[in-house]
């Protein structure tokens, strides 16, 4: 006589309608005391058997209610849905782009229980032919986070992505820094640009698009006392970007820095052309303190900045497809670094926490030689005279 199944384990019985076995197992209850049943078929016996094994074993690892047909799609799309509050509406889109195309794409039908770590390297390969290394980071990044959300709701054992390296993608557009010459031709240029004040205060002070277009004229000081003590010179203090908090990118970002005098005569120029802007605008302004503003006074975006910014540099005589308005601040940067001005003190300027961030972000733009221990040997031990 076969012999009963112990409570708890499970069954296997022949599906006449279907035309195969069938195993199951009650895995809990619904708050309404209705019993939930994780089902599995085979075509023979041995298969249902085997299937059944892996309900029980997933059941005594806690994923009792995980659900077979649980996609990456729908992975993705419960973070996309849930896991990025507090995010900015420009990051929540570029993670919706990146994800709808670069994850979901290729990887949205396969079963999320079924996905495994070659599957993941194959796909970061893929993606490494037509993304850019930090692009390709961010990708892998959206769907390790998704997958750790699936995790933690018992949809998927284990997060095969945290067991896959990131390969090298695509080559980007290296940043440059505009010469001396091309900086002083932008400069002129600018002269007759709506944008002028803020292209000599991005290359004079090396501020961040971030930073200036969120900076208010209560955190200008144009006027200084030198009779004070310690004395106050014009300057600028950078202590709010246009992220979603307002607060800039590191502690170390928020700084105040002294401005050169044709910043200050552009600010003040600005300034009296604002006001007028705000008169002829009347009831229409919208009052934001902003220093720099459009002409109905409301904040700037990104891409105001980048038309502008071309304009002026064709008209400096530049490739305009060749810049953007960040390698402002690369180009104060390597003046800086040209005119001798140590490491140390140019990456206090441009709000980094040590010189290491300078000198990997900007090593382009910085001296190539070290000179000064040549120069001090030269004196002591001089060379012999020809």
């Amino acid at each position: 006589m076969t012999s009963r199944h112990s409570r708890g384990d499970g069954g296997v019985h022949w599906d006449e309608r279907r035309q195969r076995w069938i195993a199951s197992l009650t895995v809990g209850y619904t708050p309404r005391g209705k019993r939930i049943v994780k089902t599995a078929s085979g075509r023979t016996k041995t298969e249902a058997k085997n299937k059944l094994k892996e309900i029980i074993r997933d059941a005594d690892d806690g994923l009792a209610t995980t659900s077979d047909g649980y996609t990456v799609r729908q992975a993705v799309e419960d973070w996309l849905a849930y896991g990025l509050a507090g995010r900015s509406p420009s990051t929540l889109e570029n993670r919706r782009i990146l994800a709808r195309t670069h994850v979901i794409g290729p990887l949205g039908a396969r079963k999320l229980r079924e996905l495994s770590a070659e599957d993941v390297d194959r796909w970061l390969a893929d993606r490494a032919e037509v993304l850019s290394t930090s692009t390709l980071q961010r990708v892998k990044s959206i769907l390790r986070r998704a997958i750790s959300r699936a995790q933690a709701r018992d949809r998927v054992r284990r997060n095969v992505v945290m067991l896959c390296d990131t390969p090298n993608g695509r080559g980007g557009r290296p940043s440059k820094s505009l010469t001396l010459g091309q900086a002083q031709a932008v400069l002129a240029a600018a002269e007759r640009s709506p944008l002028r004040a803020y292209l000599v205060v991005a290359l004079l002070t090396g501020a961040r698009t971030e930073e200036l277009r969120a900076l208010t004229w209560s955190h200008v000081v144009l006027d200084g006392d030198e009779e004070a003590e310690p004395p106050v010179l014009p300057h600028v203090m950078v202590w709010r970007s246009v992220r979603a908090t307002g607060d800039t990118k590191t502690p170390k970002s928020r700084r105040s820095l002294a401005i050169s005098e044709r910043c200050v005569q552009a600010l003040r120029v600005h300034r009296t052309a604002q006001e007028q802007q705000r008169r002829f605008a009347g009831q229409r302004w919208r009052e934001n303190d902003l220093v720099f503003a459009s002409i109905m006074g409301t904040a700037l975006d990104a891409a105001n900045v980048r038309r502008g910014f071309r304009t002026v540099v064709h008209a400096a005589g530049l490739d305009p497809k060749e810049w953007t308005p960040r390698e402002l601040r690369h180009s104060f940067v390597s003046l800086l670094s040209d005119k001798g001005v140590p490491i140390e003190k140019i990456s206090t300027l441009v709000g980094h926490n040590g010189t290491r961030v300078t000198e990997l972000v900007y090593r382009q733009q910085l001296r190539p030689v070290i000179q000064d221990g040549a120069d001090a040997m030269d004196s002591i031990f001089p060379g012999e005279s020809a």
